[in-house]
């Protein structure tokens, strides 16, 4: 009020000019119309100039003057002034200084004689009106205002109730109830109403009551009586207060509030008569009560799932029903019902939505469309507001559907003409109406059938202006699916027709859609709402229950059972079965056949169950033991497979899933592709095929769809071709091979890292696997454009998308075969002739233009050093060939026509066939075999044509810049292994191009070494393959074997197929040699020699790998040797050393590694089966008989001695060493074949790179040391050292290491810097060196050079013996009886002093190769430190220990190692003379046949000089021993006695020496 302030001065001069002032100012302000705001500001000067008096500033009656002059100018001035009197009232009684209130009441008191006491009476506290004398009493005051009110406003007053005067209501009534149908108006009545209130006085409130009570009875007049009463009504309130007692009179139990009442309140609200807020109060029950039904709805839906999941014992079944008895009791007592759903269904009648949803929004989410009448209800408005759209975008051809007239409702929802108007209204109807839709089918198909309306128009309108609306409603229509439609399908109960419907709509989603929307139907609608809880666990229930019972039996009993369930709740089904089947795979080829039933929808949903169960995080893909991939897997994959197969289920969501798992570099999941493939294509993929299968899959696509599988693939048309489809249409195919390709390397050094071995060789070969077959589907199905067009040029892919060239090749084959097809078939159209030789030349030019440009492509996979041996055509026309190519299967063909043959004659004379069933059959069957018929003739001409086309090429393939060593070592190292394990059949392609190139009579290619080179070296290949990998390489060995056993078997086929062929020439005079000279080539007889010693190897490697007891290295080779089993061993000694070996592994393993076991005895079982067919060694190849019979028997026992011509490994070595032979020729061009000879022998025990070709020599008498040494420290245990004679000699034997190896270094310097010529000296010297570092490593004294000479000169001499007898070769024959202690002897000899790059050796007591003590070195060196530099500084450690012995000890001890000196001597010098007896046959032998050995190149033995030195040493010092008749000293066999005492028993010495013997090195 104190918005106007006086003036200080018009206060302080009061009397002289301020109260004009004022009362000018109050004048100035009465004038002023401001529609009230005038009064205010009165009121504001009026109260300052009183607050001034209350102060005590200004004198009471100057302004009681004042304000006496100022009543005259407004008539309201008193009602103005007591305004201000009763505010002042209130601010001065709440003042504590009473100097103030009693200002107050002075000046109040003073204004009561032109201020009225009435008014005054209105507006002041009694009390204050007690002070100022107006009233006496301020307590009597009080009450008598209370009496007035209650009189007032409170008490009744009787006049004319209906009870006591009913004419007036009894007219009113007639009034109201006459008939309205003629010109009676709302109008007319109203006056007629007014005139019965007016005599006879009736009350208004009860006319309108009576007004709503007759509208109720009369509710079809809704126009008339909301007309008169919108006229007669003048408060809103008034007309809520008596619905709402209306309402209230139905709210006690039992009670029903009638239909009428809820639709007049909806029809007041509706017509805005009354407001929501006011009516929705009057209502019961109240919201929280609501909210708190809601919430006992879900927990008690919750108990019931609970209890239908959990098992119940039938004590707890009975208490439970009487617990649910004492519940329903309790219900019947009916709590009143809910008026705000009342209400809720009569606004949803008249279509008063918005009203509706306001009621809606108060209530927990579907709580008000859980009542089946207000689904109706809301039902029924959608329908009216979609029907015109449906009629003109969602009715389909043909149907009718019944009309719906539309509501006369002006204010109700306006009708949807277009999708657009969907969102004004229609979109939250349905939204509101949630799972319950349920209710209303009709409506449930037709929004589905608008669905699809708009997907039409959306995929067909590409318009940029309307793309954002669209994009809108999609979003709607996807709302509307996962909120509305699938939830609604769970509560139908079995309608597959609304299955099949909904189908029809979300087949037009992506499967990106549809998955998610299956996702949150799966996960998260099931929790919604307590319906749906319950229907989940009813679902779970029966699922239960049909699972249990379902067996191959009653199919289809139980089938339709699970169709019948699914059609609702199709997720939580399948999430059961699903989960059932993870434990138990047997019953997936039940349930796989008992899902014919099912609809669309619910296989799509299947897809999504997989793909879910597949990828749940919370399952481990490995087994426990980390060693294998998990059953529930494997278990989901082969179900996979069947249900793809079976039934049409869209596959792109599983194969993106496969695709992005590749990516995130996970391969466990390729399982499911493979299972897929296999099952939809037919491909299989198995390293278990037998040879009647392999033959037939290098065949045609016929013949391999006839005999190349396990099961007879059929009626794979339809499904393959649906997996094409998927994968071209969603560019799946390339990406899929790529990240498998990829992933194969991924599996090793990404994802292998810390998982077991044997899994991740599982995986990568499950990996490998898959490409394999998917890449073989993705050729026989694509046509040759889509193949062509998908996949790059090979240099692209191995440069740019590093794809391994075996993949990249493999997947580019198909390519170049259609390309050179089509370009062949054009050329043939261009220029017809039919000449053959015309085709022929036509497919080479057609060849030519296609592979041109891969032959350049070629390049730039290899450095270029690789090219100056191999021409990129070669490799080119290696990687694209297949055995299609090389060889028709005629045995193939005509074995699978014979069955077909067979089949015609058994249905022909089975009667039980209906004739027209025959007829069917019987042209099938005929069809099929002129098929075949035809398929045999296309590829025997194709194969013509490629073997023309080959022998055109052969003559460049090869460059003759290098040796022959690396030329094979190259075609091995980029072609011949890595294609021999990538599939079966490229693993005898590989065998068969081998023998192909060889009957092509290549230039530059040597067979021998080629063959000699596979047989030789299998220890590494071996150990680095993975399980799958070891059945191709033992394919590919099998293969080669055949070859050579056929060549070896019969002389005439050798003559035929290998003498005069540049393949087997063991020497060559010039780069065009070929081979015309009979003395070059290898006869029969050395070949036989050749191929035994082949024979050792692979029994040597085999021993070593079954013996080192690494789970890998025992698991391949006893594959390895299962493959190989139909070639070998065919030498009896060898097959008992591996029968041995394999025994002693089923011992070992058969309670530490089961699978271990069983391959072992399975291996073992077939061994002795094949004993029939194993010969003894004489057979095998021609051995001559020994000089004595006293020749001992482990000469020939085993892999201990192979006995080999000199003639054949001086032609082979030859060969080898084709760069000094070549030197040779250019400087001696007359060389005779003496010298010749001569030199081959001489180069024998060196040439060796790796020491796979052994003197048969060197190691009988290495034996004959060892097992000598052997039984020595077995004799001397105890003999102590340290005496001055043994430090003596350590000293010198320490000078000689230091002199042997500044001679090695000087040599190989020297060799380095000399021509090619003059190598043959400067290898003599260098073995001398070698011989000597040997020696004192062994603990021998160095001999003088007197007798180094002396033995040169006898060698020279044995050389010019060798000659001699050069043509009648033979191995000796093994002495029938041997002394036990010869044989100890010469086992431990042996074992000493095995081959460095095969470190094991034989047993000969017993035919068992024993594997050596020398260990494998990561870089293939077996002897990685010298063994005389370890035994120098274990010796010093040993020194030092023993000089503190006692001297008594020492006496005692030389005395006894005197006696078993003497023992020793005799014993010495009875072998010697059996050996000195046996020279004249051993000086012709030669070492080991061979053309050469894998690491024998003169690049490997310069990487190596010290193993192939000591190995060089060991070769030659045997036949120094046995020329020279050397016998050692005392000392010095004390010496070498206490070393092999020290090497056996001080390995942990070693280890600590280790570092300072490198050093010294």
């Amino acid at each position: 009020m104190a918005t106007l302030i006086l003036p200080c001065e018009w206060i302080k001069n009061w009397e002289k000019s301020g109260k004009l002032k004022f009362v000018q100012l109050c004048k100035e302000l009465t004038e002023k119309t401001d529609h009230g705001s005038e009064i205010r500001d009165i009121q504001a000067a009026l109260y300052e100039v009183c607050w001034q008096v209350v102060q005590g500033n200004l004198k009471l009656d100057l302004v009681v003057s004042a304000l006496g002059d100022m009543m005259e100018l407004r008539d309201d001035m008193p009602s103005i002034l007591a305004d201000v009197f009763s505010t002042l009232d209130l601010e001065t009684a709440a003042l504590e200084e009473k100097i103030k209130r009693d200002h107050y009441t002075q000046l109040v008191g003073a204004c009561l004689f032109f201020v009225p006491d009435a008014i005054l009476k209105e507006r002041l506290d009694p009390e204050t009106l007690e002070s100022l004398g107006l009233i006496k009493q301020a307590h009597q005051f009080n009450q008598k205002i209370v009496k007035i009110k209650t009189k007032l406003f409170y008490k009744q007053q009787k006049f004319n109730l209906l009870r006591e005067e009913n004419e007036g209501y009894a007219k009113l009534i007639t009034e109201l109830g006459q008939d309205l149908s003629g010109n009676i108006t709302s109008h007319l009545v109203l006056e007629s109403i007014k005139s019965l209130i007016g005599c006879f006085n009736l009350d208004p409130n009860r006319v309108l009551d009576i007004i709503l009570e007759v509208y109720e009875s009369r509710s079809d007049q809704d126009e008339f009586f909301l007309s008169l009463i919108k006229s007669y009504m003048c408060e809103p309130l008034t007309l809520c207060h008596i619905l709402g007692f209306k309402f209230k009179f139905y709210q006690e139990p039992n009670e029903e509030t009638p239909k009428s009442l809820y639709h007049i309140a909806a029809a007041l609200l509706h017509h805005h008569l009354i407001e929501l807020e006011d009516l929705y109060v009057h209502l019961m029950p109240v919201d929280a009560t609501i909210i708190e039904e809601h919430k006992r709805d879900i927990s008690e839906a919750k108990q019931i799932a609970r209890k239908l999941v959990m098992v119940v014992l039938p004590s707890e079944k009975s208490e439970d029903k009487d617990k649910e008895k004492e519940k329903e009791e309790e219900k019947n007592d009916k709590p009143p019902d809910n008026q705000k759903l009342g209400l809720l269904e009569a606004l949803l009648r008249i279509g008063d939505w918005h009203h509706a949803q306001r009621i809606m929004d108060q209530m927990p989410s579907f709580y008000a469309s859980s009542h089946k009448a207000i689904a109706l209800a809301l039902c029924q408005l959608v329908h009216l507001t979609v029907e015109p759209l449906y009629r003109r975008a969602g009715l389909p051809k043909g149907a009718r559907g019944c009309v719906i007239h539309p509501l006369r409702n002006k204010g109700a929802p306006r009708p949807a003409e277009s999708f657009e108007d969907l969102r004004r209204d229609t979109f939250s109807m349905i939204c509101y109406l949630g799972p319950h839709l349920s209710h209303d089918a009709i409506l449930f198909a037709k929004i589905v059938r608008l669905g699809k309306g708009f997907m039409k128009e959306y995929q067909s309108d590409s318009r940029s202006d309307v793309k954002e609306k669209m994009e809108t409603l999609l979003s709607c229509f996807l709302s509307i699916a996962d909120q509305v439609l699938l939830p609604a399908l769970s509560l139908m109960e079995c309608n597959a027709c609304m299955s099949e419907e909904l189908w029809g709509l979300f087949k037009l989603f992506p499967y990106q859609h549809r998955y998610r929307l299956y996702g949150q139907w799966k996960n998260e609608t099931y929790t919604s709402h307590p319906l749906l809880v319950k229907v989940k666990a009813q679902t779970v229930e029966r699922a239960k229950y049909i699972m249990k019972r379902l067996t191959k039996e009653n199919v289809k009993q139980s089938g339709r059972q699970i169709g019948k369930l699914s059609h609702s709740n199709p997720t939580i089904l399948f999430d059961y079965m699903l989960s059932q089947i993870q434990w138990y795979d047997n019953l997936i080829v039940p349930v796989v056949d008992s899902l014919k039933y099912l609809t669309s929808l619910n296989y799509d949903v299947l897809a999504y169950c997989i793909i879910e169960a597949l990828a749940n995080p919370e399952k481990e893909k490995m087994k426990h033991d980390d060693t294998t991939i998990s059953s529930w897997l494997q278990s989901l994959a082969s179900l996979c497979g069947a249900v793809f197969r079976k039934y049409p289920i869209e596959l792109a969501g599983l194969l993106q899933y496969v695709t992005n798992q590749l990516k995130a570099g996970k391969s466990f999941d390729l399982l499911i592709l493979k299972e897929v493939v296999q099952k939809m294509a037919g491909i299989e993929i198995t390293d278990e095929m037998t040879s009647e299968q392999l033959e037939a899959m290098t065949g045609g696509e016929q013949l391999k769809a006839e005999g190349g599988y396990f099961g007879q693939i059929r009626n794979t048309k339809k499904s393959s071709q649906r997996l094409k489809d998927v994968l071209l249409d969603h560019e799946l195919a390339l990406p899929l091979c790529l990240l498998m390709a990829q992933q194969r390397n991924g599996v090793v050094f990404l994802e292998g890292g810390e998982k077991h071995l044997k899994l991740v060789g599982h995986l990568y070969d499950q990996c490998h696997d898959t490409l394999v077959q998917f890449g073989g589907f993705l050729a026989s199905n694509l046509s040759t454009e889509d193949y062509i067009k998908r996949v790059p040029s090979i240099d692209i892919l191995c440069n740019q998308f590093h794809t391994p060239h075996d993949a990249a090749f493999f997947l580019s084959r198909p390519m170049y075969a259609h390309q050179i097809l089509s370009r062949y078939d054009e050329l043939k159209k261009a220029e017809k002739g039919n000449r053959q030789q015309q085709k022929a030349h036509k497919y080479v030019a057609a060849c030519e233009q296609v592979m041109t440009p891969v032959h350049e492509a070629v390049v730039s996979l290899h450095p270029a050093r690789v090219w100056d041996d191999l021409r990129p055509q070669f490799y080119a026309t290696f990687w694209s060939l297949t055995m299609y190519d090389l060889a028709v299967p005629h045995s193939a063909y005509e074995r699978e026509v014979n069955k077909l043959k067979v089949q015609i004659k058994a249905i022909e004379e089975n009667p039980e066939i209906p004739m027209n069933k025959k007829k069917k059959e019987k042209e099938r069957c005929t069809a099929l075999q002129e098929k075949l018929q035809e398929e045999e003739k296309k590829q025997l001409e194709h194969v013509q044509r490629v073997l023309h086309r080959l022998k055109l090429e052969k003559d460049n393939w090869l460059m003759a810049k290098s040796t022959k060593n690396e030329t094979i070592t190259k075609f091995l190292q980029l072609c011949l292994f890595p294609r021999c394990i990538f599939s079966s059949i490229d693993a005898v392609y590989c065998a068969r191009f081998v023998e192909l190139v060889h009957q092509q009579k290549t230039p530059n290619f040597c067979t021998l070494l080629c063959y000699d080179r596979v047989f030789s070296a299998i220890i590494y290949t071996v150990a680095s393959c993975t399980e799958n990998e070891s059945h191709r390489y033992g394919r590919f060995l099998c293969c080669m074997l055949e070859t050579v056993t056929r060549w070896h078997s019969d002389r005439a086929t050798y003559e035929k197929e290998c003498v005069n062929y540049p393949g087997f020439l063991t020497i060559f005079r010039a780069t065009g040699f070929d081979g015309g000279n009979k003395a070059d080539q290898l006869d029969y007889e050395n070949f036989r020699h050749v191929v035994h010693k082949w024979h050792y190897m692979l029994t040597k490697a085999s021993v070593h790998c079954l013996e080192t007891g690494d789970y890998t290295h025992i698991r391949n080779i006893l594959i390895v040797l299962t493959k190989i089993l139909p070639c070998y061993p065919k030498v009896l000694n060898l097959g008992q050393a591996l029968e041995c070996r394999v025994h002693k592994i089923c011992l070992e393993e058969k309670d530490k590694r089961p699978d271990l076991y069983a391959l072992a005895m399975g291996y073992s079982g077939r061994l002795k089966g094949q004993k029939v067919h194993m010969v003894p060694e004489n057979e095998f190849h021609h051995k001559e008989q020994p000089a004595r019979s006293s020749t001992p028997a482990n000469q020939q026992n085993g892999p201990g001695s192979t006995g080999k011509p000199a003639t054949t490994t001086s032609k082979t070595e030859e060969g080898t060493s084709e760069d000094g032979d070549r030197g040779k020729d250019k400087s001696q061009g007359n060389t005779k074949p003496v010298n010749k000879a001569n030199s081959a022998a001489a180069k024998v025990t060196t040439s060796n790179g790796n020491g796979a070709l052994n003197s048969t020599k060197a190691v009988k008498e290495r034996d004959d040391k060892e097992k000598s040494g052997k039984e020595k420290k077995e004799k001397k245990e105890k003999t102590p050292g340290s005496t001055p004679e043994t430090k003596a000699e350590n000293r010198r034997e320490k000078q000689r290491d230091e002199r042997a190896g500044k001679e090695e270094r000087v040599a190989r310097e020297g060799k380095e810097k000399t021509p090619k010529a003059d190598r043959e000296k400067l290898k003599a010297e260098e073995k001398g060196s070698k011989d000597d570092k040997a020696k004192a490593g062994n603990g021998e004294p160095m001999e003088p050079p007197r007798e180094r000479d002396a033995i040169k000169e006898s060698k020279s001499k044995e050389k010019g013996d060798r000659i001699a007898v050069a043509g009648s070769l033979k191995s000796p024959v093994p002495r029938l009886e041997s002394a036990e202690s010869e044989r100890d002897h010469k086992r431990r000899k042996l074992d000493s002093h095995s081959s460095p790059s095969h470190s094991s050796s034989v047993k000969d007591n017993s035919n068992e190769p024993k594997e050596s003590t020398s260990k494998h070195h990561a870089n293939y060196n077996s002897v990685t430190r010298s063994k005389s530099r370890e035994r120098e500084m274990e010796k010093k450690d040993s020194d030092n220990t023993r000089s503190k012995e006692k001297k008594e000890e020492k006496d005692r001890k030389e005395r006894k190692r005197d006696a078993l000196n003497e023992l020793e001597t005799s014993l010495e010098s009875k072998r010697r003379k059996d050996e000195n007896g046996m020279n004249s046959s051993k000086n012709s032998k030669s070492t080991s046949p061979s053309c050469d050995s894998p690491l024998s190149a003169e690049k490997e033995k310069i990487k190596r000089p010290k193993s192939s030195s000591k190995e060089k040493a060991e070769s030659v010092k045997p036949e120094r021993t046995s020329s020279g008749g050397k016998k050692e000293s005392r000392h010095d066999k004390e010496k070498s006695e206490k070393k092999e005492k020290r090497d056996s028993s001080g390995g942990k010495e070693e280890k600590k020496h280790h570092k300072s013997s490198d050093k010294h090195r």
